[in-house]
C-alpha cells in the first residue's frame, strides 16, 4: 500500500463556496476527507489498471484525458501507467484531494464542483467513475452535458447500474447515493453517440475486483 500526505488544515476553499446542492457540500467536507483514507490502496490501483486496459483496448489515439470527480487520482494514476505520454486533467471538489493531485504532479487540476466547471478545451477521453451515483438527480442532465462537451471523441461512464432510479442509504446517510441507468439516460440525451462496449466488474472478482461497477464506453460520431 502507498500513502498520501494529506493537508489537515481547515478547508478554506469549502468555506468560500456557495454550493448548489447538499451533495456537493457533503463531498467537499469531512466525509470527502474520510473517503480519501478509505480508498488509497495498491490493490485498487491494480484493479484500475486491469479495467482501463480493457477499455483502452477499444479505443485508438487517446492522447488527452479528463476525469470529472477525480478524488486523489486512483484512476488517473492507473491511466498514467497505460498512457505514459498522455495529457491528464482532473476536476475535483474536495480541497485535500485536489492538493494531493497537485502534489502528484502528473495532471492539470481544477478545484471546483463539477456543476461549476467550465471546460476550456476538449480531451480525447472524458470520464466519470463512481461520481454520478453521488450527484443530485436533478443535476444529472447538466453533468451529462458536461461530459459530452469535455470529450473530443470518447466518453466513459463507470457507475453502479440499476434499470430504474433508486436511492441507497450510504454509510448511514440519506440522499447521498443513487443508482439508475446513467448510460441509457446519456444515450437518450445524445442519440448520436455510439456505444462501443460495456462490461460488469464484480466485487468478488478473484484478481481485479471493482465494487460491482459497470463501464460503458461511447464514441462521438464524426
Amino acid at each position: 500500500m502507498f500513502s498520501l500526505r494529506l493537508d489537515h488544515s481547515t478547508n478554506k476553499t469549502m468555506e468560500k463556496m456557495n454550493y448548489q446542492t447538499e451533495q456537493e457540500k457533503f463531498w467537499a467536507g469531512d466525509f470527502g476527507d474520510e473517503y480519501i483514507r478509505r480508498n488509497v490502496d495498491t490493490r485498487l490501483l491494480a484493479s484500475n489498471v486491469a479495467m482501463f486496459a480493457q477499455i483502452l483496448g477499444r479505443t485508438e489515439g487517446v492522447a488527452s484525458v479528463v476525469e470529472l470527480g477525480a478524488n486523489v487520482g486512483m484512476n488517473l494514476r492507473a491511466l498514467r501507467q497505460l498512457l505514459p505520454e498522455a495529457a491528464l486533467a482532473a476536476v475535483e471538489i474536495n480541497h485535500k484531494a485536489a492538493t494531493a493531485l497537485r502534489e502528484w504532479g502528473e495532471c492539470k487540476v481544477q478545484e471546483c464542483s463539477i456543476l461549476e466547471y467550465q471546460p476550456q478545451q476538449q480531451c480525447d477521453l472524458a470520464f466519470v467513475k463512481g461520481v454520478l451515483i453521488h450527484i443530485n438527480p436533478e443535476s444529472l442532465p447538466r453533468v451529462y452535458d458536461l461530459l459530452f462537451a469535455c470529450s473530443k471523441r470518447y466518453i466513459l461512464i463507470v457507475e453502479y447500474y440499476n434499470p430504474t432510479p433508486m436511492e441507497v442509504v450510504y454509510r448511514g446517510h440519506q440522499g447521498k447515493l443513487f443508482k439508475r441507468d446513467f448510460a441509457g439516460e446519456f444515450m437518450e440525451r445524445f442519440p448520436g453517440v455510439h456505444l462501443l462496449d460495456y462490461k460488469f466488474v464484480y466485487r468478488r472478482d478473484r484478481n481485479f475486483p471493482q465494487d460491482d461497477s459497470t463501464w460503458f464506453l461511447f464514441e462521438k460520431q464524426a
